[in-house]
């Protein structure tokens, strides 16, 4: 569905190059701190700018010389994008029945009235959390094969943010070879959502893995200094000091408790990933 080759995009103050592909069917995360990249990556995929280097293929073409055609199978829910404040659904609604051929007016507006966005309201009375929901909502409503969600939870209350993600679980159920790309701050999210996760780091990927394994195999060891210097560190991938000992990373979690029955070990969240191998800096790798 997705293939980045040698993709390089140069700003004044930042670098990004990326490579990756991802397949069609699988519900493809892409985490990391602001100003990661990640928003970046989604821009090239859509080809809203051009790499430097290297080619973005989507769907079998450039990303940045796709059809009519190829656009109308994509999808795009960008956290910056808004709609104008004067603006009702049911101006939006006229305006996606003329764009897409496949727009299912009936299904988008229960949808909208489901999720409590009135139809004949102006924009400018709507939340924060509103605009949200509805981003969601317009880039499924011509049911593409390919859909970009760049922070589709950002500024919604948990509540809300399940009502989204439950939007993305039943899209996907519909048409199991559709592709959803999705980037959050909110890692939480990600977890149950997912298929697989894209960790960005300065402009880099630093971790692709999917999902389960990252939940059921990746652990944090604490030890103190005694255990520290006596244990088996071949697969640590990161070790920081602390006042107690180290805290360590490893992606052999399942090792380390059969040879170490005392070793306090816990399971990582995609919060904890991110800050292990993305904030820690020293004591990186250390024997």
């Amino acid at each position: 569905m997705i293939t980045a080759k040698n993709v390089t995009k140069r700003y004044v103050d930042f670098t990004l190059q990326v490579d990756f592909e991802i397949p069609k069917g699988r519900i493809t995360g892409f985490i990391g701190k602001n100003g990661a990249g990640k928003s970046t990556t989604m821009k090239l995929i859509l080809g809203l700018v051009s790499p430097d280097e290297g080619e973005m293929i989507v769907m079998g073409s450039s990303a940045t010389n796709l059809s009519i055609k190829e656009k109308e199978n994509i999808g795009v829910s960008l956290a910056e994008s808004g709609f104008s404040p004067y603006l009702r659904i049911a101006d939006i609604t006229k305006i996606l029945k003329k764009a897409y051929p496949n727009f299912a007016q009936e299904k988008f507006e229960n949808a909208c009235r489901s999720m409590g966005l009135p139809l004949n309201k102006p924009m400018k009375e709507f939340s924060t959390g509103m605009k949200a929901k509805l981003r969601v909502l317009v880039a499924m409503t011509h049911e593409a094969k390919l859909l970009i969600l760049d922070e589709p939870t950002a500024g919604l209350d948990v509540e809300a943010r399940n009502e989204v993600l439950d939007l993305i679980r039943e899209y996907m159920k519909e048409d199991e070879k559709r592709t959803v790309l999705i980037t959050s701050h909110i890692s939480s999210d990600l977890e149950s959502l997912c298929d697989d996760i894209y960790l960005i780091d300065n402009g880099k990927i630093i971790l692709h893995e999917d999902t389960d394994v990252i939940l059921g195999e990746y652990g944090i060891l604490k030890v103190d200094q005694e255990t520290f210097q006596k244990m088996d560190k071949s697969f640590l991938a990161k070790t920081v000091p602390t006042s107690f000992g180290y805290t360590c990373f490893t992606k052999e979690k399942r090792y380390y408790k059969d040879n170490y029955p005392g070793m306090v070990i816990e399971n990582v969240k995609l919060d904890e990933l991110i800050l292990m191998l993305t904030e820690f800096k020293k004591g990186e790798n250390e024997k």
